[in-house]
């Protein structure tokens, strides 16, 4: 096979393979974290007057300048930092991009990431392609939810670490990393003059008064954070591939540099749109969250009554799930099955982890669904009572 030995395990994704069973068996789809609603009408109205205007072509590299004093704007009224939108802010193709750019940028060859498992998988493919080493460092148990194991972090942070990827809100989990957490990750991050990566795609989408704490304004990491969000949760408009990172202007550079020579630009008429909905569509973001957390519950409870146990989602799009009360110990198997058995699709959370044994049994489901599809799902999964000798171990 011609594929270079490093990206030999990024051949597929679990999104892919869980995706094309739900459409074989006609499944709900609770696998893949995108919503069945669009976004905000003004914003897609503020889209469609841009590609009618003719924004059709090239925008400019670092981002259209309104949508990046946008970004600029709303981390100031939310948390009080303070980035300069022409040399302090990258608007990039995606969330994703934006990971691949800082991590292409600021890591060499040899060197380590640190990374939260289970983790999101384009991470460990961004460090294979910047031929770093990865190193993980788990969640674990913390009542039903999960919090960092601190010991383990400071074990793996070293003078070989470049960079530490923090994702919280946490996908797959849904954890909200507590400020000790953080605290901990600031200490030695600045003890060992390490950059943070910090993906906070779903720093809007809270639940049950929780508030997000960006790890950039913990004490000394404004200067070697780069925070990185995007539209595709905060609008509903995961189609749209708007995202952008903000930092210190040498980290924001080294990042751009190898974001160009990916994918150059893009999203141009959508970036005046979201650009718009910034500013004045916050309140449908809020209201939306509100909706949100009310559809974890929705999902939670249905879950909880066909046998799972559930833990505790405190953001995101997402709610893990322990099919062991179902006598399944195998949940990659699981989830092979579970479209052919009962009609729904899930994602295993071994697929997001280097060490799979503690998470072999976790199921995420998917919950940014029409209410009317979360009952249907409600209704097929509470079948799995009457399969349950049936189902793989």
């Amino acid at each position: 096979m011609p594929l270079v030995n490093r990206m030999r395990p990024f051949t597929s994704t679990i999104f892919a393979e869980m995706s094309a069973l739900a459409v074989e068996h006609d499944a709900v789809n609770l696998g893949q974290g995108f919503p069945d609603s669009d976004g905000p009408a003004a914003m897609l109205e503020a889209a469609q007057r841009a590609i009618a205007d003719g924004h059709n072509q090239y925008p400019p590299g670092p981002g259209v300048p309104a949508l990046r004093e946008a970004v600029a704007a709303q981390q100031l009224d939310d948390y009080g930092l303070v980035y300069d939108p022409d040399s302090q802010v990258l608007v990039t193709v995606g969330a994703t991009e934006a990971i691949a750019g800082a991590i292409l940028g600021l890591v060499e060859p040899g060197r380590d990431v640190v990374m939260i498992e289970p983790y999101y998988d384009a991470y460990a493919a961004a460090v294979a392609l910047a031929g770093g080493v990865r190193r993980t460092v788990p969640l674990v148990a913390d009542g039903d939810g999960f919090a960092l194991d601190r010991d383990a972090l400071a074990a793996a942070i070293g003078p070989d670490t470049a960079a530490v990827v923090v994702n919280s809100p946490h996908n797959p989990t849904g954890t909200i990393l507590s400020h000790d957490d953080l605290a901990e990750i600031a200490r030695l991050c600045v003890e060992h003059d390490v950059i943070a990566i910090a993906d906070e795609v779903y720093e809007h989408l809270v639940f049950d008064g929780a508030v997000h704490r960006p790890l950039a304004t913990l004490p000394g990491m404004a200067e070697r954070t780069l925070r990185i969000s995007g539209a595709a949760k905060t609008f509903h408009v995961t189609g749209w591939k708007v995202g952008w990172l903000s930092g210190p202007m040498e980290l924001v550079q080294a990042a751009r540099a190898a974001k160009q020579f990916l994918t150059f630009v893009g999203s141009g008429p959508f970036q005046p749109a979201v650009a718009h909905a910034l500013r004045t569509e916050m309140d449908w973001v809020r209201s939306d969250a509100q909706a949100l957390g009310r559809k974890r519950t929705r999902l939670s409870k249905a879950l909880a009554d066909a046998g799972f146990g559930v833990h505790r989602s405190e953001g995101t799009y997402f709610v893990c799930a322990d099919p062991r009360p179902l006598g399944v110990t195998d949940g990659a198997a699981f989830c092979r099955e579970l479209p052919a058995r009962v009609g729904v699709a899930a994602v295993p959370v071994s697929a997001f982890v280097d060490d799979p044994q503690p998470w072999r049994h976790m199921v995420r489901f998917a919950f940014a669904k029409d209410d009317d599809l979360i009952d249907e799902a409600a209704r097929r999964l509470a079948g799995l009572h009457g399969k349950r000798g049936q189902l793989p171990s």
